[in-house]
């Protein structure tokens, strides 16, 4: 079963300084059909005008991860961690049992794209924690590259889930293709140009949720950035 999340009918949120939309409920925005798929909470794809930004705001019991697509993004938080996360750079947040962090673009004339997905953790109650690492996408173009994983293997973020995020960059007319283990889920989120996801057609901004296929076939009818979650 694969279905699809159009980009149009996300939810969005619009200020003076931020434009988001939502692929799950979230905030002031409820739909009862997208909560959320499997393990997976939240993919908010930001876009934050130079100078605006997140003030200090609390988080609880969710592995919160910041992936760049343009621009730069400055976060800072209770543990005393301050970095900033520019493309190529993914971030991970465990929020534990309480973290207060914001986050804001500092760049005085250039907007900030970024999308932040949150992750439920395996138990609540964790220690909170923080992880930046710089990721070489150059080694994503035409395969995945694994960017999170529970157990942090081959240079992963470490998350508190069974689940692995890879990022992968198409060219024109190239495919890829995934393997499912048996029992296991996919969600695809493309971050930039066209794809066939198992023959159907998803733009930037479309997602889908994969269940009971036993590979993904994955082609970029133009140059594509896509994010792909193996959930439990």
């Amino acid at each position: 079963m694969i279905a699809i999340r159009k980009d149009e009918e996300r939810g969005r949120n619009r200020l003076d300084w931020l434009d988001t939309r939502y692929t799950f409920s979230f905030a002031d925005y409820y739909d009862r059909r997208f909560m959320g798929f499997r393990a997976l909470r939240v993919i908010n794809e930001d876009r934050i005008q130079p100078g605006g930004g997140f003030p200090t705001h609390p988080h609880r019991d969710m592995e919160i991860i910041t992936y760049v697509l343009e621009g730069a993004l400055e976060h800072r938080d209770s543990l005393d961690n301050g970095s900033v996360i520019r493309p190529g750079e993914v971030q991970r947040m465990s929020a534990g049992t309480g973290i207060l962090h914001s986050e804001f673009n500092p760049s005085p004339t250039e907007p900030v794209h970024l999308l932040q997905i949150w992750i439920l953790p395996e138990r609540n109650g964790g220690q909170p924690g923080y992880e930046q690492r710089a990721f070489n996408l150059e080694e994503a173009r035409g395969k995945p590259l694994l960017v999170a994983a529970k157990d942090g293997h081959n240079g992963a973020l470490r998350i508190q889930q069974d689940s692995e995020l890879s990022v992968a960059r198409l060219d024109q007319g190239q495919a890829i293709s995934h393997p499912m283990r048996a029992g296991r889920h996919a969600w695809v989120q493309v971050a930039r140009g066209d794809i066939r996801l198992n023959g159907i057609v998803l733009k930037a901004g479309d997602g889908a949720a994969v269940s009971d296929k036993p590979t993904l076939e994955i082609e970029a009818d133009s140059p594509a950035e896509i994010l792909l979650f193996d959930l439990a």
